[in-house]
């Protein structure tokens, strides 16, 4: 049975110093499950930015947005590791991040 999927990139730090973690998280909750079934996977991704809050998943775009934000990375780096830079700038210029109150900070990553 299928748990959990997370990707995962390792960035440059905007300081020069190491890299940063930056994730997507898929979470197979029953909704999820049902998109595969009915063989929407065309609509996981918007269930993915809508299961934010409640499931703990995240977009990579979201990620990439919380590491900017954050100051962990540029907005170079960002936009150019991204699959929809437009969504992600959205994200960025709306100061979107994830509510990550629950979560603890991500560790730098060293070479």
């Amino acid at each position: 049975m299928l748990e959990g999927v997370l990707c995962q990139t390792l960035l440059p730090r905007v300081d020069g110093r190491g890299r940063v973690m930056v994730m997507e998280i898929l979470i197979p909750n029953p909704a999820i499950r049902n998109l595969i079934r009915e063989d929407k996977i065309h609509q996981i991704y918007s269930a993915m930015q809508t299961g934010t809050a409640q499931t703990g998943m995240q977009t990579f775009n979201q990620g990439l947005a919380t590491a900017y934000l954050g100051k962990l990375i540029t907005l170079e780096t960002a936009l150019g590791r991204s699959s929809n830079p437009e969504e992600l700038q959205d994200m960025i210029n709306r100061g979107v991040t994830l509510n990550t109150s629950s979560r603890p900070p991500a560790a730098p990553v060293r070479r």
